[in-house]
C-alpha cells in the first residue's frame, strides 16, 4: 500500500524509512534509523527527484504507482549518485523506459559504473546554472562537488522557492508520519542528530559547503527538500545557521568534551576528577566520554560542538590505546579546527600516548594545544591533581 505526503499542490514526498539498518553505510550506528526521501512532482510533465536505497525499494515503487495514476514518468533529476539514493534507479530506469534522465556529466559516469543499462540514449546533461521548465516550475541546477561526492549538485525551482538539497540538510532519523521540520520539535529531538549527520558524512567539505551557500545566498529559498530528514518549509534560517556554523568549524557553544580511553580505570578517575574540577570552577557544558563504550561519530559530533578538548590516553602495546587513536585518527579525517586541546596519558612503565596523541592534535588546524599534558604513571597522585588544576584553568581562560 501506498504511503506518500503532500509537500505542495503538485509535488509529493514518496520517500520512505529503514528501522531496521544498523549502521549507515556500514559505520554510523543509527538506532532510530533513516529516512530516504524522494519527490515527484506532478506538473504538465512528471518529474522524479532522486531514488531511493534498495532497503524501500517495493514502497518506493508502490508510491510512484499512486502518485503517477494513469501518467508516464517524463523525467529523473539524479542530484546525488551514492547507492542510498541511486540503487534503484535501474529498476525505475527500466519500468519507465521513455523518461529522460537529468544529471550532470559527471553523473552518467556513475550511472555507468553503477548500473548495466544504457543512457546515453536518454540522457539530458546539465551544467551550472542551466534551467529546465515545466509548466509551473522553473528549476535551476547548481553544482555542489564534493558535498559530499565530486557528481552532487542541487536544484532550485525559482517560481516557488524550493531547493532539493541532496546531502546538504539532512540528517540521520526515521520520519514518524511528520515530514516538516515545524511539525517537530527539531531543536529538542532532532538537531543533535542532524549535526552527527553533518559532521561525520559532510564534515570534512567544510570548505565546498560554504561555496555552496556562496552560490545560493541571493536565492529565495522558502523550502528546504534533503534527501535525508525533515523538510524545511518555516523557520528555515535556522538550519542555515546551523550549516553556516558548522562549515566554519567554529565551535556552537563554549563547554569540554573529554574523551578517555582507559583499561583499568585509572586513566577514567583522571578524567572524571578533571570534570569535576572544571564543574567547581564554573564550566557548564561538559561532555565525558569512555572510547572503548561510545561510538566515534557521538563524540566527533560533540567535539565540533564544542571548543575545547581533552583526549586521555593509556599507552597500549607502545602507542595509544586502540579506541583512542581511532578517534583522534577521525577527527584528523574530519579537519576539525579552532579547539584548545589538552592532553592526558598513562603508562606503567613506559608511557608513549602523549607523544603519538600530540603528533595527531598538531593536525588540527588553528588550534591551541595546552602545553602543560599530564603523565599519570600507574595511578593519580597529588602532584597530578595540580596538573589537572593547571589544565583546568587553562581551559577556563
Amino acid at each position: 500500500m501506498h504511503n506518500v505526503r503532500k509537500v505542495t499542490e503538485d509535488l509529493y514526498w514518496i520517500g520512505g524509512n529503514d528501522r531496521r539498518l544498523a549502521k549507515f553505510e556500514a559505520h554510523y550506528p543509527i538506532p532510530d534509523g533513516v529516512s530516504y526521501n524522494s519527490y515527484l512532482l506532478v506538473d504538465d510533465k512528471t518529474v522524479l527527484f532522486d531514488t531511493v536505497d534498495r532497503a524501500i525499494e517495493g514502497q518506493f515503487i508502490e508510491n510512484i504507482d499512486f502518485v503517477l495514476g494513469d501518467r508516464k514518468l517524463d523525467y529523473i533529476v539524479v542530484n546525488h549518485m551514492e547507492p542510498d539514493h541511486c540503487a534503484t534507479l535501474q529498476v525505475i530506469a527500466d519500468k519507465y523506459p521513455e523518461a529522460t534522465i537529468i544529471g550532470n556529466a559527471k553523473t552518467f559516469n556513475m550511472i555507468k559504473q553503477f548500473f548495466s543499462f544504457n543512457c546515453d540514449c536518454r540522457c539530458l546533461v546539465v551544467k551550472e546554472n542551466d534551467v529546465f521548465e515545466t509548466a509551473n516550475h522553473s528549476f535551476k541546477f547548481v553544482m555542489a562537488p564534493m558535498v559530499h561526492w565530486p557528481e552532487v549538485m542541487v536544484t532550485f525551482d525559482e517560481k516557488t522557492g524550493m531547493l532539493f538539497s541532496a546531502d546538504a540538510f539532512g540528517s540521520f532519523k526515521a520520519l514518524n508520519g511528520n515530514v516538516f521540520s515545524d511539525e517537530i520539535n527539531f531543536e529538542r529531538d532532532w538537531l543533535d542528530e542532524a549535526r552527527r549527520y553533518y559532521t561525520n558524512i559532510v564534515g570534512k567539505y567544510g570548505m565546498q559547503v560554504s561555496n555552496l551557500f556562496k552560490k545560493v545566498e541571493n536565492f529565495d529559498i522558502k523550502m528546504i527538500l534533503p534527501l535525508h530528514g525533515p523538510i524545511w518549509r518555516e523557520n528555515i534560517s535556522f538550519i542555515i545557521e546551523k550549516y553556516l556554523k558548522w562549515a566554519s568549524y567554529e565551535a556552537e557553544e563554549d563547554g569540554v568534551v573529554i574523551a578517555y580511553g582507559s583499561i583499568y580505570g585509572n586513566t577514567a578517575n583522571a578524567a572524571e576528577i578533571l570534570a569535576t574540577k572544571l564543574a567547581e570552577k564554573g564550566m557548564k557544558n561538559i561532555k565525558l566520554y569512555d572510547v572503548s563504550v561510545t561510538h566515534t561519530s557521538y563524540i566527533l559530533s560533540d567535539c565540533f560542538k564544542y571548543k575545547n578538548l581533552v583526549f586521555a590516553a593509556a599507552t597500549y602495546n607502545g602507542g595509544i590505546f586502540t579506541y583512542m587513536e581511532n578517534l583522534l585518527t577521525e577527527l584528523k579525517v574530519h579537519n576539525i579546527q579552532n579547539k584548545k586541546i589538552a592532553l592526558i596519558e598513562n603508562g606503567t612503565w613506559g608511557p608513549m600516548a602523549k607523544k603519538q596523541m600530540m603528533e595527531l592534535v598538531k593536525c588540527f588546524k588553528k588550534s591551541e594545544i595546552i602545553e602543560d599534558a599530564v603523565t599519570i604513571k600507574s595511578s593519580m597522585t597529588d602532584e597530578q591533581l595540580n596538573g589537572l588544576d593547571i589544565i583546568a584553568d587553562r581551559i577556563l581562560e
